[in-house]
């Protein structure tokens, strides 16, 4: 057994005992569900719960709903099934209400996509500012840079992690499933996907979702690094004004490198320790190939009937607090790791993402150095603060 595999089968013994533990007390409210989030599993979409966690339990219960339609689409859905397919077709997970903090909010976030039809909210126009899908053997991701604002995260929120698990095993947010087609070979095909991550803040984003039938998938979406950021825990080369899909190597597991010859595995300080301000390693970046690049405006079509919230400000540069001169890679390319953790991730599986083949460039993007300066590493680490990983 892998030692993540250990470790979740330990917090699930964990889990059972201190819900035991906490119904024998009189008028105790349980903290831990009888089932984690991570274990439930539902087809899509005929055995979509009304909610993924229907439990009365510590912190409350799930804000939104995982059953989502026509009916509940619009810029105050609420639903909370959320998708990775292709580079045209993702969900971020963001707040309900504007100028929201992503630590005070993080097991109530909803489904933001850039598509519509599967009835939950849609990124508006402008919003994205430069993205990196990838394939890989055993995960696809996407990893951008964002005017936050414009999905109603505060302006100067350096955010955190979104995972299926949380320190109570239900999710942040509660109930939030994830879907991808990446690897069933049909658009309309989706599997449900339980190991995954989300960073968000920053004015940048990175999200992981790992192939369900391969045996590492909880080592490549690890959930216990949330305080270290997108560099950290999805390494990359998107760029600001770049909108790319790629196919690359996998990545070290999360906090596993190798020094001297040795493969050490990192361990993230206790939050009572402060913040998080030297790193012992320095992440390496996978190489990619066959990058093929596209403009914004056809990737994201259906973005541009959308608006942000009135009242919303847009922040004044969108990518300032990560933009960086780093080796071997234009201003700006995304060591996204401003994106850290605070208390509270593809192509289609063939071809060109839709509606987007022509006046596509291809282009290389061979990653041989760690695309990652000191300035920000620096900035990636020193924003942590308390979150439930």
């Amino acid at each position: 057994m892998s030692p993540v595999a250990l470790s979740v089968a330990l917090l699930a013994i964990a889990a059972s005992f201190s819900n035991s533990l906490a119904n024998a007390q009189d008028g105790a409210v349980a903290t831990f569900p009888a089932t984690p989030l991570a274990s439930k599993h539902f087809a899509y979409p005929t055995g979509l719960p009304y909610q993924a966690d229907s439990e009365h339990l510590l912190r409350g219960t799930q804000t939104g709903y995982n059953q989502c339609n026509s009916t509940t689409e619009g810029q105050n859905s609420l639903c909370q099934t959320s998708f990775v397919n292709s580079a045209d077709d993702f969900c971020l997970w963001a707040p309900i209400e504007p100028n929201s903090l992503i630590s005070n909010t993080e097991g109530e976030e909803v489904a933001w996509c850039t598509k519509p039809g599967r009835g939950t909210r849609v990124i508006p126009e402008g919003t994205l500012k430069g993205i990196q899908f990838m394939r890989t053997p055993d995960y696809v991701q996407v990893v951008g840079f964002i005017d936050q604002t414009k999905i109603n995260i505060a302006d100067g929120d350096f955010g955190g992690e979104l995972d299926p698990h949380g320190a109570d095993l239900r999710g942040n947010p509660l109930g939030g499933l994830m879907y991808s087609n990446a690897w069933s070979g049909n658009n309309n095909t989706f599997q449900q996907v339980i190991e995954w991550h989300n960073f968000m803040g920053g004015n940048a984003f990175c999200i992981k979702v790992c192939d369900p039938s391969k045996s590492h998938a909880a080592d490549y979406c690890q959930h216990i690094f949330d305080r270290i950021g997108c560099a950290y825990n999805a390494p990359n080369n998107a760029q600001t004004g770049v909108f790319e899909s790629c196919q690359g190597e996998n990545q070290d597991f999360p906090g596993v490198y190798t020094t001297n010859g040795q493969v050490v595995t990192y361990t993230q300080p206790p939050e009572s320790l402060g913040a998080i301000s030297t790193m012992p390693y320095q992440p390496r970046v996978p190489a990619s190939s066959n990058c093929v690049q596209f403009q914004s405006t056809a990737l994201f079509a259906a973005l541009a009937s959308v608006t942000a919230a009135p009242g919303v400000s847009s922040s004044s540069s969108t990518s300032a607090s990560v933009s960086a001169t780093v080796t071997g890679s234009a201003t700006g390319s995304a060591a996204v790791s401003s994106v850290t953790g605070s208390r509270g991730g593809s192509a289609a599986s063939s071809g060109t993402p839709s509606g987007t083949a022509q006046g596509a460039n291809a282009t290389s993007n061979d990653a041989s150095v760690v695309m990652m300066s000191g300035l920000v590493s620096f900035i990636g680490v020193v924003f942590s603060a308390l979150f439930l990983s």
